[in-house]
């Protein structure tokens, strides 16, 4: 495909156009406000997300999996939220939530199957390494890996023929797919997706790891988040742990390796630890 005629594209464009095809469910909105209100009561949180039967079944099941370890204990919204905390279960509802709204991208462009399983795996890889390094809320590190490649859908959405074309040319030309996006869109979908979750006013701590999971030394204000998120990444694509529009290994920025401060034997254990729990969360995200 000729690029030399595409018109010139901004992520301003993309976002303004965004939005009218794509938002976030009004219950998040409620959910959100609700959890930033110092008097808001555990009951009502729970009332909000049991609006939604399907959510409330993820959720609990999520909260049942390998990922948490309650195996079966938690039976309730309202001990969910007791027991992972009512910022966490947000994060996670977010996660849960993102999957339904994205329809339409045509299968010959995009597996969906394929891109969820890769989204889900870095979340799920993220959290571990998070969890290794003892930080604090690691579920916001699971939804900012879930989260990383939404750039995609949303150009895939607005410039498929486009996007068609650059997986192509990647492919042939052996080049690394967001550095091919940046020369031909004039930015790439991590910058696209980072700017769609903050205008979605989701906190920074998740929109800037995924504005800059490519280009982590970038990042002003979470740079370990976006180093985690960086390499749990770059570990989908080694492993082939499904697929986006990426086709090759992205490189790894070795100040990110040194800022996680992990050696090659400590993350085998980690990885090791994970792999069951890549598709228990996959089957359970993917249920309607």
């Amino acid at each position: 495909m000729a690029f030399a005629d595409s018109p010139k594209y901004t992520v301003e464009w993309l976002i303004g156009r965004t939005n009218t095809v794509y938002s976030l469910p009004l219950f998040y909105e409620r959910l959100n406000e609700a959890i930033n209100h110092p008097r808001t009561s555990i009951d009502e949180i729970a009332n909000i997300i049991t609006e939604d039967q399907g959510l409330t079944a993820r959720l609990l099941r999520l909260a049942n999996s390998p990922m948490f370890g309650y195996f079966g204990n938690v039976g309730s919204i309202s001990k969910a939220v007791t027991i992972i905390g009512t910022q966490q279960l947000r994060d996670l509802a977010l996660a849960a939530s993102v999957m339904g709204i994205f329809k339409g991208i045509p299968e010959e462009l995009m597996s969906m199957a394929s891109f969820w399983r890769h989204s889900i795996a870095c979340g799920i890889i993220a959290r571990a390494l998070a969890t290794w390094r003892r930080e604090v809320n690691v579920e916001r590190f699971f939804v900012a890996g879930m989260l990383h490649d939404i750039g995609q859908l949303i150009i895939a959405t607005l410039l498929g023929e486009i996007v068609r074309g650059m997986i192509e040319e990647s492919i042939t030309s052996e080049m690394i797919y967001f550095e091919l996006e940046r020369e031909r869109l004039g930015f790439d979908h991590a910058e696209a997706g980072g700017a769609l979750l903050r205008e979605w006013k989701i906190p920074t701590n998740i929109s800037e790891p995924v504005a800059f999971h490519h280009r982590p030394a970038r990042a002003e204000q979470f740079p370990l988040e976006s180093s985690l998120i960086h390499l749990a990444d770059i570990i989908c694509q080694a492993y082939q742990l499904g697929k986006s529009c990426e086709h090759f290994v992205s490189p790894l920025d070795p100040a990110s390796w040194e800022r996680i401060g992990m050696s090659p034997n400590q993350l085998a254990s980690v990885l090791k630890q994970v792999e069951p729990q890549i598709e228990e969360t996959f089957k359970i995200l993917s249920e309607a």
